[in-house]
């Protein structure tokens, strides 16, 4: 049996289960109400005619005689407890219990119909007489006036109980008679109905599945044929928005991954509803983000602000902002520009080199101008003061020297410069051949022997099965001899140098270690730069120009390798870089 035919039959016998409950409870309580109305009316009546009868005997404090038999014979007449109750609520007299008894009954002050029959009214009360055991109906009417005491009948309600359970009785025969014959109408109702339900429902499974081309064939003209109409019209529908929206999608995505910059998209709650791969790159976000907030996903209170700046107020936001090591530049802009408000995008452009470049030629137009300042100033001032004539002839030779000497130092510093402007540009034409490293150290090392005695520096290359590399030997060359220059220059008399040579999976690496000053831990990330110095007085008298490293990193990075620095102060520096190895070469 299908489940809608179940919940059709379960709710057609609900409804008629609920029908005959809610009959029945009707019925029994109208029934119930009706008769305590009626004891209630007859027990007033009957307490009435026993304040008659007890119209000449006053109501004490305490049990009498009197009282206690009159309380016995009009019991049976009434067929009801008689208690009768002083103005304090004790106990003077009651048919259901002996009178030398009554001084163990509780007062009856706080009884409910007691309270209302001493206020002088009629009191009514339902409850379990707490001296007998028994369910009862009391009333209870004043003695006279001046609370002179309570004249209380009460009875069982068994009678009452007994009927109602007569009625509920015949109302269950009848409910389960009506019970039966709906479920077999439910059954037959039910089944006519949901055989063009199931139809549908097959239909709307395969058209919910892709298969758009799935129909419906009406069988009637009624509403079930309007809605198989609506659902073939309906998949057609679909099938041309499912190719529009598939083609638009995919043109979207290729976009969105081809761009260089992040695009993130929030809705009108300020939550993410799309971030393309390269947004993800840029702020390093993992796993599903769309339909989390912003804040829990971009852990970054500036691009929250500005974005939220714009989802509020409308107004587009140009803003820079740092993120880890990177500089983005945001562009962001509610959308649609009229309407109401859909959300908000930001466009993140990665800045990060673009303001290094910056940073950098600001920093070189200071530094060259620095650097050039130095030596023109010494040859400007020892010009002026051969051209006025007043230096003595012994020592016109010695300032002359220094012209010479700084002229020969600006010529090597411009140098230098424009051969780190040829590398960086790749104006160098390199002549890639096999180059035999290990010999070139040597034959380096030959030519700065004397440089090395006349320092008291011990040097040594050692190959482990080094393999020739590939690459302008001219290059390397410089390479090599500006790494050998700065070893010699900064380590002290009596330290070592020394070239070690071996060979990687796929390229030939070379380390130049010294034992010499080193290089702090806080100036190594800076030691490429040009005109970077750690040391610049001890740099500049040994006649540095500080764009030596510099000019070795690009060469590397020319050749195909990497360099790498390993320093520490007081105990020497290790340059080790890479070269693409000539047996590794492409073909």
């Amino acid at each position: 049996m299908p489940r809608i035919q179940r919940k059709l039959m379960v709710a057609l016998c609900g409804l008629v289960a609920v029908t005959l409950l809610a009959t029945s409870w009707v019925a029994e309580r109208g029934l119930r109400q009706r008769e305590m109305a009626r004891i209630q009316e007859a027990l007033a009546h009957e307490a009435a005619l026993v304040r008659v009868l007890m119209s000449e005997l006053p109501i004490a404090n305490s049990a009498t005689p009197e009282l206690d038999a009159l309380a016995q014979r009009a019991a049976p007449a009434t067929d009801a407890r008689i208690t009768l109750i002083a103005a304090d609520g004790s106990v003077v007299a009651d048919s259901a219990v002996r009178i030398e008894n009554l001084a163990e009954l509780e007062n009856h002050a706080d009884r409910p119909e007691v309270v209302a029959a001493l206020a002088g009214r009629t009191g009514v009360s339902a409850r379990r007489s707490a001296s007998i055991g028994v369910r009862l109906l009391y009333v209870a009417i004043p003695r006279g006036g001046d609370g002179e005491g309570v004249v209380r009948l009460a009875v069982e309600l068994a009678d009452v109980e007994a009927a109602v359970a007569g009625l509920r009785r015949r109302l269950a025969l009848a409910g389960a008679l009506g019970l039966g014959a709906a479920i077999l109408l439910a059954f037959a109702i039910s089944r006519l109905a949901v055989r063009p339900l199931s139809e549908m429902r097959d239909a709307l499974r395969a058209i919910a599945g892709g298969d758009l081309q799935r129909r419906i064939r009406p069988r009637s003209d009624d509403e079930l044929g309007e809605i198989a109409l609506a659902i073939n019209g309906m998949a057609g529908q679909l099938g041309l928005r499912f190719d529009e929206v598939t083609a638009e999608k995919e043109q979207l995505g290729a976009v969105l991954a081809g761009m260089v910059e992040g695009v993130l998209v929030l809705d009108t709650d300020g939550r993410v509803a799309l971030a393309n791969p390269r947004l993800r790159e840029l702020l390093s976000i993992w796993g599903e983000v769309e339909g989390r907030k912003l804040v829990e996903v971009v852990r970054h209170p500036e691009i929250d602000a500005a974005l939220h700046e714009t989802a509020e107020s409308g107004v587009p936001v140009v803003q820079e902002v740092e993120v880890g090591e990177r500089t983005l530049l945001i562009h962001a802009a509610a959308f649609p520009e009229s309407g109401p408000r859909m959300g908000c995008v930001g466009v993140f452009h990665d800045v990060s080199e673009l303001r290094r470049l910056e940073r950098i030629r600001r920093e070189f137009v200071a530094n060259a101008s620095h650097e050039l300042k130095t030596p023109l100033t010494a040859i400007r001032g020892f010009a002026e003061t051969l051209l006025a004539g007043s230096v003595p002839p012994d020592k016109a030779r010695s300032q002359l020297e220094v012209i010479v000497r700084n002229s020969e130092r600006l010529e090597s510093l411009i140098a230098d410069m424009m051969e780190l402007s040829r590398i960086e540009s790749r104006r160098v034409a390199l002549q890639r051949s096999e180059v035999d490293v290990a010999r070139l150290a040597r034959a380096l090392l030959t030519d700065l022997e004397p440089r090395l005695s006349a320092r008291a520096l011990t040097a040594e290359v050692r190959d482990t099965d080094a393999a020739p590399a590939w690459a302008d030997r001219r290059a390397v060359e410089q390479v090599i001899s500006n790494l050998l220059d700065n070893a010699a220059k900064y380590t002290d008399p009596g330290g070592r140098i020394q070239v070690e040579i071996g060979a990687r999976a796929d390229a030939v690496q070379v380390a130049v270690s010294d034992t010499g000053i080193g290089i702090p831990p806080e100036d190594q990330a800076r030691i490429f730069e040009r005109f970077y110095r750690v040391d610049e007085s001890r740099s500049r008298a040994l006649g540095g120009t500080g764009l030596g490293l510099s000019i070795v990193k690009h060469l590397v990075q020319s050749l195909g390798g990497e360099i790498l620095l390993e320093s520490e102060v007081g105990v020497g520096s290790t340059f080790r870089f890479t070269l693409p190895r000539a047996d590794r070469r492409p073909a």
